[in-house]
């Protein structure tokens, strides 16, 4: 059993940590409580290539490689969760089209998002539709060569700087969640505006509303009424790389406790001495470990192209939780200024609590893992682990 990453997964490990100290981290503190992407951040980004591995070799990427997603996603949030959300949005929101685009489509909207050029956001959260997808209100209505989209999507990300938009609407609202579509909206598309919402930490994220938006009927994607099949086969992929952006959240602040217990002084002698803080350094560190197996069995076995409904959550469950506790013991090490509004510590605490909602809540993890388990399938045992 190899749990070693190969040649050229490590090579850019290597590559995203270098990049990630070196250009990053001079200017995470600054970057990461923005409600807005920095145009150094973005150009960055550009500079490094990253968006390339979101998108399939035939359209310039590098390839989709779930396991190369997490490597990067680790590596960027990290040092700065700001620069690790724009490469997963601009995933996230075209994952739909590699999966279910037609061929024009591909060719019509990749060359720019591969590059960086242009920026994509996935839209289907509403203000009474979250968990409950099939709960969605906006509506898509053929009317000659266009469909008419009207409602709002919250949570959509960089809506400053996304040109194109996956939007998921109910096309035949009376089969509720088997009418709804996925189509593909571009900004200068008349009758939609945008809203900046305002979340805790500070993420560049609003509102989209349309109000009778015309949409070219080209611009179907995937299947008419099969949009709830292209929004689950997208979580697939994302869940999974969602857990290695916390398991990089969690590494930091367990880095961060650690450097500042062998630094403090308390009762004559550094708190690193301390049984105490030994302790919940040990936990800290076994907790972070165990998630990153976890992800990464999930990512690799979704690469072999393997099942991964019940792993994917998994995955995503474990690892968003133990962030949490992690962040937690974080502050705690810290004592009081672990609470300090500039500490990274601090901003760690906030930023990984959001991902235990977005792309499935923790409670909806383990609805799917239990469906999943009460299938009656059998067992695979360790010999579905990975070489990664």
């Amino acid at each position: 059993m190899d749990l070693r990453f190969s040649k050229e997964q490590e090579e850019l490990r290597k590559r995203m940590r270098k990049f990630a100290e070196e250009k990053l981290k001079p200017h995470a503190m600054e970057w990461e409580e923005k409600e807005e992407f920095p145009p150094e951040l973005i150009r960055l980004l550009r500079q490094e290539d990253i968006f390339k591995y979101l998108f399939p070799k035939e359209y310039g990427g590098a390839g989709i490689s779930s396991v190369n997603i997490c490597i990067i996603r680790e590596e960027l949030s990290r040092v700065c969760v700001e620069a690790e959300m724009l490469p997963v949005m601009q995933g996230l929101g075209s994952y739909p089209i590699t999966l279910y685009g037609t061929e024009e489509q591909k060719r019509k909207y990749f060359p720019p998002l591969v590059k960086g050029e242009k920026f994509i956001s996935f839209c289907l959260t509403e203000p009474g539709a979250g968990s409950d997808v099939a709960g969605l209100e906006s509506t898509a209505r053929l009317d000659g060569d266009s469909y008419i989209l009207n409602g709002t999507k919250i949570y959509v990300a960089h809506p400053q700087y996304a040109e194109v938009f996956t939007v998921f609407a109910k096309t035949a609202p009376e089969l509720k969640g088997k009418g709804i579509s996925a189509f593909i909206v571009e900004k200068g598309f008349p009758g939609i505006k945008f809203e900046k919402m305002h979340l805790m930490p500070a993420q560049p994220v609003g509102r989209m509303i349309m109000v009778n938006c015309r949409v070219p009927k080209e611009n179907l994607l995937g299947p008419l009424n099969r949009g709830m099949r292209v929004a689950l086969s997208n979580l697939d992929v994302f869940r999974t790389t969602v857990g290695a952006t916390v398991i990089g959240m969690a590494q930091s602040a367990l880095e961060e406790a650690t450097q500042f217990a062998k630094g403090r002084v308390a009762f004559e002698r550094p708190i690193v001495e301390l049984q105490a803080i030994q302790f919940k350094l040990a936990d800290m560190a076994t907790q972070v470990e165990a998630a990153r197996l976890l992800v990464y069995r999930a990512a690799w076995m979704k690469d072999q192209g393997l099942e991964v409904i019940k792993e994917a959550s998994m995955a995503k469950y474990f690892a968003t939780e133990i962030a949490q506790k992690v962040a937690d013991e974080a502050v705690q090490i810290l004592g009081g200024r672990g609470i300090w509004q500039e500490n990274r510590v601090s901003f760690l605490y906030k930023a990984v609590r959001p991902p235990r909602i977005y792309e499935g809540t923790s409670e909806i993890q383990k609805i799917v893992i239990a469906r999943e388990l009460l299938k009656g399938k059998p067992w695979e045992g360790p010999g579905v682990v990975g070489n990664f």
